[in-house]
C-alpha cells in the first residue's frame, strides 16, 4: 500500500471516530435531563416505559376524547371545548383531569368560561369535583362530592345563593341549607318526593 493509501486509512478512520464519539455523545445527551429556558408544544403525552399513557397536557384542539384502557371513545360525549391536563390509571384509562377554556360565540356570548378539577373512581364517574363557571348559560361554583349520583354540593347557585345540599342514594336533596345574596339564612328538610317538612329561619 503507498503513501496515499496510508493517509487515505489514517482519514477515514479520524472520520469513522468523529462519527462514533458523535453519535455516542448524542445518544447520552437524549437520556440525559435536559434544562429549557421556555418550551411550545401543543400537547404532551407522558407514558409509562411499556407505553401506558398517564397523563396528557394539551391545547384544546389536540385534547383526546375519553380514552378507557388505550382506547379512545369519542362516542362518550361532545368534543371537549377546553385544554387541560388529563391523568390516567394505570390501565390507561381516564381518571381524572384540570380543563378550563372561555370563548365568545358568534352572538357576543360568554360561553365554556370555567374550570373543573376532577378525580374519577375506578371503571367511569367522578368522586369529586371543583367547578366554577361564569357564562351565558351557567353560574355556579363549588365542590361537588358524588356517589353514584350528586351526594354533596357546596357552593354558589345561579341566583347567587350561597349553598350546601345533602342528597340521598337516587339524588334527592334531603337537607338543603341557604344563605341568599339577600333575605335571611335557612335550614330545610325534604322527604323523598322534594317536600319540605321542617323548615327554620333564624
Amino acid at each position: 500500500m503507498g503513501q496515499f493509501g496510508h493517509r487515505f486509512l489514517s482519514i477515514y478512520a479520524s472520520v469513522v471516530s468523529t462519527v462514533f464519539v458523535v453519535v455516542m455523545l448524542t445518544g447520552a445527551n437524549a437520556r440525559s435531563k435536559q434544562v429549557f429556558d421556555e418550551i411550545q408544544v401543543h400537547r404532551i403525552n407522558v407514558v409509562e416505559p411499556d407505553g401506558t399513557l398517564r397523563m396528557v397536557i394539551s391545547d384544546k384542539d389536540r385534547l383526546p376524547p375519553v380514552i378507557v384502557k388505550g382506547v379512545a371513545h369519542p362516542e362518550f360525549g361532545e368534543p371537549r371545548p377546553q385544554a387541560g391536563l388529563l391523568f390516567y390509571n394505570d390501565e390507561g384509562s381516564e381518571n381524572g383531569g384540570l380543563i378550563f377554556g372561555g370563548r365568545k360565540n358568534e352572538k357576543g356570548e360568554v360561553v365554556d368560561s370555567g374550570g373543573s378539577l376532577s378525580f374519577d373512581r375506578y371503571g367511569a364517574g367522578q368522586i369529586i369535583q371543583l367547578a366554577g363557571v361564569d357564562d351565558a348559560t351557567n353560574r355556579f361554583a363549588g365542590l361537588a362530592v358524588n356517589d353514584k349520583n350528586q351526594r354533596i354540593w357546596v357552593g354558589t347557585t345561579d341566583n347567587g345563593d350561597a349553598t350546601i345540599s345533602l342528597k340521598d342514594a337516587s339524588g334527592k336533596v334531603r337537607i338543603l341549607m341557604q344563605v341568599p345574596e339577600k333575605g335571611d339564612p335557612s335550614v330545610s328538610l325534604l322527604d323523598e318526593n322534594g317536600r319540605i317538612v321542617r323548615h327554620s329561619l333564624p
